[in-house]
Parts: structure tokens; C-alpha cells; sequence
């Protein structure tokens, strides 16, 4: 059982490949990282038809060496996923946030959304359903703390910025990248924290297994 996944941070492959071993270690995962995708998208301000056929070439890539699933992990890139999703039906291809956002949805109608990305603040709030209280906060310094390899200050201005979200039912973690600062949330704030690569992995291991 292959499974693809697709990065467009590098900060990304260890925490979904964590998930995996702790939910799903039968399965076979592969790794295709772009991380100038996120850069390019930090330049141009906004999501083009360039960037989408990217993600596409990179989906392709992925269905020829016979993946059965491919889990997208980039969150600021909404509807460049959603196209390729869409062509690529029926195989299962996950964006990063919808299992999670099922799980925050079941679990509050208020849910904080935090990211250390800021165009994930900007993309992101759209994908939840209508009735929905999206409250976004941004972890500013974190990822550039995590890409100087300071985790422990990446995991710290996490929870500090997630103490802005008290008052609402459930934390939601925007980035993959985030899921290493999820104990430190909780502890910071008292409330269930929901990680994008643990739902992710539920949801994937049910279609695929179903």
C-alpha cells in the first residue's frame, strides 16, 4: 500500500511520517518535496495557474509509480489541491486540513486556528463550513525559529500565541510543521489540540482500508 506524500515545506515530512509509524506503520510512504513552492507563493502574494500545474506534475508523478493515495501537506494551497483532487477522482487525494477540520467541526463551533505560515490565515478559514467560528492567530517568529533549527523557541511562541485563543472550544493547528508543538499548546491554553498530520493519517487509512 503506497502511500504519496507531498510537501511544499521541509519542514513537513517528519511530523506526518511520525503519525504514520504511531497509526498506520504497514503503510509504505514516499516523500516529493518542493519547498520552493512556499517560497514562491510568499513572492507572489497569492495562488497562480503556474503553481497549480506544479502541484499537478507533482501528483502525476506520484500516480506513476502506482500510489494508491496521495496526502497533500502544504496548507496555504487550497484550491491548487482541490483541482488536482478533482482530476485525479476517485483515487483518494487528502488536503492537509480536511480530515482535521472534520474532527474540529465535530468537536466545537468555535475553533482557533493557529499557524507560524501566514498565507495559511489567509486560505485556510475558507475550507470550514458555514455556521463556523474561525478565529485565526498567527505564531509570529515561529517558523523562522523552527528554520534556524530553535524548536524549542518554535514550540514556545507557539503556545504563547495560542494563549489568544482562550474562549474558544478546540485549537486547530494550520501547519504539519506545527503538530511537534501540540503538548505545549495544551498546556498553555487547557484545550483539545487537534494536529493536521494525526487526522489526516485516520481519514487516509479509512479510505483506504475501508
Amino acid at each position: 500500500m503506497r502511500l504519496a506524500l507531498i510537501h511544499a515545506l521541509r519542514h513537513s515530512p517528519p511530523p506526518i511520517e511520525a503519525a504514520l509509524a504511531r497509526l498506520w506503520p504497514e503503510a509504505r510512504s514516499m516523500n516529493l518535496l518542493d519547498d520552493s513552492l512556499s517560497a514562491d507563493l510568499a513572492r507572489e502574494g497569492q495562488l497562480t495557474p503556474a503553481i497549480t500545474a506544479r502541484f499537478q506534475a507533482l501528483a502525476d508523478y506520484a500516480v506513476g509509480t502506482g500510489a494508491r493515495g496521495i496526502l497533500f501537506t502544504c496548507s496555504a494551497f487550497g484550491p491548487c489541491l482541490e483541482a488536482v483532487a478533482g482530476r485525479l477522482a476517485p483515487m483518494p487525494v487528502l488536503k492537509p486540513n480536511e480530515a482535521m477540520i472534520e474532527e474540529a467541526v465535530a468537536a466545537g463551533r468555535r475553533i482557533g486556528l493557529l499557524a507560524t505560515f501566514g498565507p495559511a490565515l489567509d486560505s485556510m478559514p475558507r475550507e470550514f463550513p458555514p455556521g463556523v467560528e474561525v478565529v485565526p492567530c498567527l505564531a509570529e517568529g515561529a517558523l523562522a525559529a523552527l528554520d534556524a533549527g530553535d524548536m524549542d523557541a518554535h514550540d514556545r511562541l507557539a503556545a504563547e500565541a495560542a494563549k489568544r485563543l482562550a474562549g474558544c472550544d478546540v485549537i486547530a493547528l494550520a501547519q504539519f510543521s506545527l503538530a511537534r508543538a501540540a503538548p505545549r499548546v495544551a498546556e498553555a491554553t487547557g484545550l483539545p489540540v487537534l494536529t493536521t498530520p494525526d487526522s489526516a493519517v485516520r481519514k487516509m487509512r479509512r479510505l483506504l482500508e475501508g
